[in-house]
């Protein structure tokens, strides 16, 4: 019996430019389907929460992390291992008030921007990256917790920095989710 081939570096390459690429022609393609940037915006959220809600299940069972006691717990399990996994980077995360709900995550690079040089002219008040915050509200969700999670800063629209801002809002009734036996 023959071992499966395990993939390679290059391959994981590859599949993150190919989805680069493809991702910069769908924001494209949206940009001549609607007139405003909300409308983008909204689409892109709403396309990356159903990524999200699909996509936490992959993670949960290939990062084999544990059950998080706190909410900077979970920040830096977003930042240091999903990032990691599925980007290839890992941001750094700040805390943003006492009560410790808020954070963000710095981004220094973005691999969804690498072939992006400036935001489609007129498309000032575009979230080129919002698939991102769909996919981080949707996964939460998934795990029992609402959360706000939007784009605080963005180099594309000449910030410092890319930063991603994440409010957990509170903890979802478990009974809601739970299958029925």
């Amino acid at each position: 019996m023959s071992r499966p081939a395990q993939r390679r570096p290059e391959y994981h390459k590859i599949n993150r430019d190919l989805f680069v690429l493809t991702y910069g022609a769908l924001v494209a393609q949206l940009c001549k389907d609607y007139e405003k940037d909300e409308d983008v915006n909204q689409y892109l959220d709403k396309m990356g929460y159903g990524i999200g809600t699909r996509l936490v299940e992959d993670f949960l069972a290939r990062s084999c992390v544990g059950r998080c006691h706190s909410y900077s717990e979970i920040a830096d399990i977003i930042a240091q291992v999903a990032f990691k996994m599925y980007l290839g980077i890992t941001p750094s995360v700040t805390c943003n008030n006492s009560s410790r709900n808020e954070f963000s995550l710095i981004l220094d690079k973005n691999p969804l921007v690498e072939f992006v040089e400036e935001l489609p002219a007129g498309r000032s008040s575009l979230c080129y990256c919002n698939l991102l915050c769909g996919i981080i509200r949707g996964a939460l969700e998934m795990v029992h917790l609402a959360a706000d999670v939007t784009f605080l800063q963005d180099r594309l629209k000449g910030d410092s920095v890319t930063e991603i801002g994440i409010t957990f809002l509170k903890k979802l009734d478990e009974k809601k989710y739970r299958r029925k036996k």
